[in-house]
């Protein structure tokens, strides 16, 4: 790789990075200039091919503020045949993307690709053959400042890098940006597991397991980019402004076919128009209702009691019942899709009766099977046998009928638990019936009884914690066949069925093979708030580690008690307004009864402020955050208004205690936590 001629090395690099962005942009303009008029094939095959090139493009994209490289690795010796070509002494730029010149030689690699391994994993102790890394520091998108660690020098002493420290603290404004320049050897494992393997990452606040997660995700779409483009990768979120939130993370790596949606938008099977008791999105949330779910979409079969005869011709072949029913008898012990059997139904019965016509003389194939199988008697056995089901009809009914409910969930549920799965008041159809979001996954799992999910080849679920059973298997479906990356932290978990146990989440999701990892050190929350807000975890989830940071950051955390009530919203204001002083965003977390009062109060005191999902920028930097929404998002500054309403919202004091534990832990920089109640016993004396 050449070298700048540049006598400055500040301004060596700075030429390295104007030639790559050429390159790049030479790049993006090959692709662009491809004439497609002449390629044959038919219209699908070349609409395919168009829509690969626009893809390519729009991976190619030079994002102007995001650097397009952030470290260079110089190495002792030769690099071995399968990582690169090149010889003693070589040097790689390590970026987002690959960037080669015009000769096709190499001048940013790819931060996924093997000979970049040791930027993230090299160290005194093990150099991994690197003679030197540089790290690279940027000011809105120009290159201001380089760091060198020279790991071949053993008078060197290991000393934090202050441009990682730079860039890990930096102010967030705008949506979540990646980690590429900044993941840990213990994060770098995460992310390059093998794409066979589940991966559970059970992460502390601010360890960075939602970017490890789609890391993860671009990596596998590098190392495994064949297959995975053939069978597919979608990112779990818990609602669409976490999705907002991390939507720019995969297209600045160059990932931009990668599909998001919520559990909620996987089950879409019905409107949801209801909502649940506590109580009732817990027991439909519950594993048992599989089985319950089981036994409804088999309720229909039954057994004949009269023969099949099927005419054909001047002849009658008559199969008798004896016979269907050893045939229907073994396609319910085979456990098959329901669907499925009743697809092979006819078959079999065609096939018992292309024997009978063997034993009489006659030679048929496999036209006359199909035919029989299409033969009116064989029709009118199938249909009363094994009726066709719809999933949402019948999970209406199941909602509706307390005896069809009470006949499948005999044994499983008890008459208390039926009663609180019944629908109030019944529906006389599905059209109008007060589906709720627990029903929705309901209804999944009778879709899939009836006819199997598509699987795809990588699931990332986030805030996992959260997901009750029923959920758990809904997004299993959707990687049977796959592998999946399970990221969050019971001590997070705020829902009624909130997950108790990784071994048990996985148990449901069909991945108990899973390997789990297991992240407490903290980068982005200060040391002084996470130990802050580790006070509540002997409550919440007591079999945890308290998380630490590797950053200290005095006067970070401030907690102000406010003598009278009336008073607070003004103190809160205030706070605002101080945070807002300084460069970054802030969020102004309340519990969500709270937040027409907060909203007044800031308009009134001319404060703009966002709503959760909406894109802070350099004129919009406060986002006023339910407390309920707070999960997965960061701000620099965090307004906390009240801590006891927010526990106090919650159905119950420990989902209340985690509910306070995460808004405690959103701020990167500085965390003000204002109260007129009095702090829960585990917080006091601060």
């Amino acid at each position: 790789m050449q070298s700048p001629t540049s006598t400055d090395p500040l301004q060596r690099e700075r030429d390295h990075l104007a030639a790559s962005r050429a390159a790049l942009r030479a790049m993006r303009e090959d692709v662009e200039a491809l004439d497609l008029s002449d390629v044959t094939g038919t219209w699908v095959s070349a609409q395919v091919l168009r829509n690969q090139i626009e893809q390519r493009i729009a991976a190619l994209a030079d994002l102007a503020h995001t650097p397009l490289f952030f470290g260079r690795l110089d190495y002792l010796h030769a690099i071995s045949e399968e990582l690169a070509e090149g010889g003693s002494g070589e040097r790689f730029y390590i970026g987002r993307r690959h960037v080669h010149d015009a000769d096709g030689d190499p001048m940013v690699i790819d931060w996924r690709a093997p000979v970049s391994q040791p930027f993230y994993r090299a160290s005194r102790k093990d150099p991994l053959d690197v003679e030197k890394r540089r790290r690279f520091g940027y000011t809105g998108g120009e290159l201001t400042a380089y760091e060198d660690e020279n790991l071949s020098d053993p008078a060197e002493t290991d000393t934090r890098s202050a441009l990682l420290a730079a860039e890990i603290e930096k102010p967030r404004v705008g949506p979540m940006r990646d980690i590429v320049a900044t993941i840990q050897p213990e994060q770098d494992e995460i992310v390059r597991a093998d794409v066979t393997g589940t991966v559970c990452v059970q992460g502390a606040p601010g360890t960075g397991k939602t970017a490890v997660g789609l890391h993860r995700v671009a990596y596998l779409l590098y190392a495994h980019r064949e297959r995975l483009a053939r069978t597919g990768t979608l990112v779990i979120g818990p609602n669409r402004s976490f999705l907002q939130y991390i939507e720019q993370v995969l297209p600045a790596l160059g990932e931009v076919d990668v599909a998001q949606s919520t559990v909620q938008e996987l089950v879409g099977h019905v409107e949801v128009r209801g909502t649940d008791s506590a109580r009732s999105a817990t027991l439909k949330g519950d594993a048992r209702m599989a089985e319950v779910l089981r036994r409804a979409v088999r309720s229909g079969i039954s057994l004949p009691t009269e023969p099949c005869v099927v005419v054909r011709g001047s002849r009658r072949w008559r199969v008798p019942a004896y016979e269907l029913t050893e045939i229907i008898e073994e396609l319910k012990s085979r456990e098959i899709r329901y669907g499925a059997a009743g697809e092979a139904l006819p078959q079999r019965i065609a096939h018992a009766v292309l024997v009978k016509m063997e034993h009489g003389g006659e030679a048929p194939d496999d036209r006359v099977q199909d035919a029989v199988a299409r033969n009116a008697a064989v029709k009118a056995v199938v249909k009363e046998c094994w009726p066709p089901v719809d999933p949402v009809k019948l999970v209406h009914r199941l909602l509706s009928d307390p005896e069809f409910l009470a006949a499948c969930a005999e044994g499983v549920l008890d008459e208390e638990e039926q009663r609180a799965v019944l629908w109030p008041r019944p529906a006389r159809s599905p059209r109008t019936a007060p589906w709720t979001e627990a029903d929705a996954v309901l209804v999944d799992e009778a879709t899939d009884l009836v006819q199997r999910t598509v699987s795809l080849g990588h699931v990332v679920v986030d805030e996992a914690q959260d997901l009750s059973p029923m959920q758990y298997r809904a997004v299993g479906r959707r990687c049977t066949t796959g592998s999946a990356t399970v990221l969050g932290d019971l001590a997070q978990g705020t829902t009624p069925w909130a997950t108790a146990s990784w071994d048990e989440a996985l148990h449901h999701l069909g991945k108990s093979a899973a390997h789990v990892e297991e992240l407490t050190q903290g980068f982005r929350v200060p040391e002084e708030v996470i130990v802050y807000a580790s006070r509540l975890l002997p409550a919440i989830a007591p079999g945890l580690a308290p998380a630490s940071s590797v950053r200290e950051a005095p006067g970070s955390l401030t907690v102000t008690p406010v003598a009278e009530g009336s008073e607070l919203v003004e103190a809160v204001v205030a706070a605002c307004r101080r945070a807002l002083d300084r460069e970054g965003s802030t969020g102004l977390i309340a519990a969500d009864a709270r937040l027409p009062l907060l909203a007044e109060a800031l308009t009134a005191a001319g404060l703009p402020f966002l709503a959760p999902g909406d894109e802070t920028t350099a004129q919009a930097r406060l986002t006023l955050v339910p407390a309920s929404l707070a999960k997965g998002l960061e701000y620099d500054y965090v307004v906390l208004d009240e801590p006891a309403a927010v526990v106090a919202g919650e159905p119950d004091e420990r989902t209340g205690l985690r509910r306070l534990y995460v808004a405690l832990t959103r701020a990167v920089s500085g965390l003000a936590v204002l109260h007129a109640e009095p702090l829960p016993e585990q917080l006091a004396g601060v």
